[in-house]
């Protein structure tokens, strides 16, 4: 299943990053499209305030269990534990269906996820990776006994796939308002 992560407050942009428009429509409806090429179904994962926002798409509500971004992951994975999921922050302007296509079509099922990373840095980007349920079924354990809520710690000390995109900067997240001027410029 895919899952995009809407459910950030957006402190550091200042307004919802979900709804920032950098392809003519909505960012996190343009990533809801481009997954669900990909997906036998596709979520939002969003704070219970956001429900009545989403024009009859389908969501899972953050079950506010976790700490960070496993809040939306492991909230999605306790509905469906079975299944694997694609997941997609809406901080990824950059992102295009080449990318994504290379990311599915080098999933590892035998990992407990495959995840992209630029060349530059060689850590796994949590949010732009296809969890396994055995990996999250890992993170639901590293979530009660662990000090550290950091996805990619977990995934640097985890068993994954890692693979890169043709160009770093299609993994750049747009987190401020330069970021997104910025990333409109290269769009542009």
């Amino acid at each position: 299943y895919g899952l995009v992560l809407a459910g950030g407050k957006s402190s550091r942009m200042g307004k919802d990053k979900g709804l920032l428009n950098y392809h003519g429509m909505p960012q996190r409806d343009f990533l809801f499209n481009l997954v669900n090429s990909y997906c036998e179904k596709v979520f939002f994962s969003v704070r219970s305030d956001q429900k009545n926002e989403l024009d009859n798409k389908p969501f899972i509500v953050d079950q506010n269990k976790y700490r960070g971004p496993f809040n939306g992951i492991l909230s999605a994975h306790n509905q469906y534990s079975k299944v694997a999921w694609l997941v997609l922050a809406c901080d990824l302007p950059l992102l295009n269906k080449e990318t994504l296509s290379l990311l599915v079509r080098s999933r590892d099922v035998t990992k407990k996820a495959t995840a992209l990373a630029t060349k530059e840095t060689n850590l796994p980007e949590p949010l732009i990776s296809i969890w396994e349920p055995s990996g999250l079924s890992s993170a639901v354990i590293h979530m009660e006994t662990s000090e550290s809520s950091c996805a990619r710690k977990f995934l640097i000390n985890s068993d994954i796939k890692i693979i890169y995109p043709k160009e770093d900067k299609l993994l750049y997240n747009a987190n401020s308002i330069d970021e997104y001027k910025t990333a409109k410029s290269i769009i542009n």
